[in-house]
């Protein structure tokens, strides 16, 4: 039987076939391109499953090709990846200024792997509520650099309803991942959308500024108009994986531009002579954030904030 994936809890999986859902363990071994993954299966892949016995739970036997999946390195476990969700039509990275603070290199990192793996990918800034005069000024900065990019970003305020209709309206009739670190309010935005989902929702640790944890598995959550929105436990770091060094400027749009106007075709980007993309740093054509970061994933060095 065929079915779609929708919770992960590490050791068992649901899936569900013609809207009846079954616990389901691994059979055997599954690699992704030969990429070693904490989880071999994700929410969001499609799966042949064999009942067992008894009938009660089954086995998944078969993992279907992938269109797409959203994978990072594993806290503490550089040549192993953890794949966050499968198959997805678009990503939303929910980001907060403060409350827990999200780094402009976390939002690259993400933003880079979405690209890679051929995913939109949206910034979801949420707190509107909280904002400070600074705050939003701060905020019109952050929005400048990703929507000059191409990057769709939404103010919101999950907690009062800010905006959320527009979420709502883009959300329709797609399978949409909801990622960003503990704390910044996914649980709430989702609660907001889905009110049926009584998700678990967490006060920011004081003494960290970081949220605790209060999803602690993958989910597929059904909409009522259509759609999926895919849960997703909170993310300390975004480590790049699976992405060679030649390649990685291809998944920054600003560079990506400039290419082909590099005086050499293997041109790195770093300090190689008619390089395009310094050229254009230089004259303020390129966010210096940005390129910090294509340099810090370049090098190798994973992200934190």
């Amino acid at each position: 039987m065929k079915g779609l994936v929708t919770k992960s809890t590490g050791s068992w999986y649901a899936v569900t076939v013609d809207d009846k859902s079954y616990e389901c363990r691994i059979k055997g071994k599954f690699r992704t391109k030969d990429i070693k993954t904490t989880n071999p299966i994700a929410v969001g892949d499609w799966v042949d499953i064999e009942l067992e016995p008894e009938q009660q739970t089954a086995v998944i036997v078969t993992l279907y090709d992938r269109k797409n999946y959203m994978i990072r390195k594993s806290v503490n476990l550089s040549k192993q990846a953890q794949i966050i969700a499968a198959n997805i039509d678009q990503a939303y990275l929910v980001v907060t200024l403060a409350s827990p603070p999200t780094s402009l290199g976390f939002i690259d990192r993400f933003l880079v792997t979405a690209e890679a793996y051929g995913i939109p990918a949206s910034i979801l800034f949420n707190k509107l509520d909280l904002f400070s005069q600074e705050g939003l000024e701060i905020l019109a900065d952050y929005r400048s650099i990703y929507e000059d990019l191409g990057y769709p970003c939404f103010e919101i305020s999950a907690l009062k309803g800010i905006n959320i209709g527009d979420i709502e309206a883009s959300l329709m009739q797609k399978i949409t991942l909801i990622s960003g670190h503990s704390g910044v309010g996914k649980s709430t935005l989702i609660n907001r959308i889905i009110p049926e989902a009584s998700l678990r929702t967490g006060k920011i640790s004081d003494w960290s500024d970081r949220g605790k944890h209060t999803t602690t598995f993958a989910e597929m959550l059904p909409l009522s108009q259509g759609g999926y929105i895919i849960d997703t436990p909170g993310i300390q770091e975004f480590g790049v994986i699976d992405i060679e060094q030649q390649e990685l400027g291809h998944f920054f749009p600003e560079m990506r531009a400039l290419m082909h106007q590099c005086r050499f075709n293997n041109c790195r980007h770093i300090n190689e002579p008619g390089c395009a993309v310094l050229a254009a740093l230089a004259e303020g054509g390129i966010e210096p954030s940005r390129y910090d970061s294509y340099l810090s994933i370049y090098h190798g060095n994973d992200s934190r904030a």
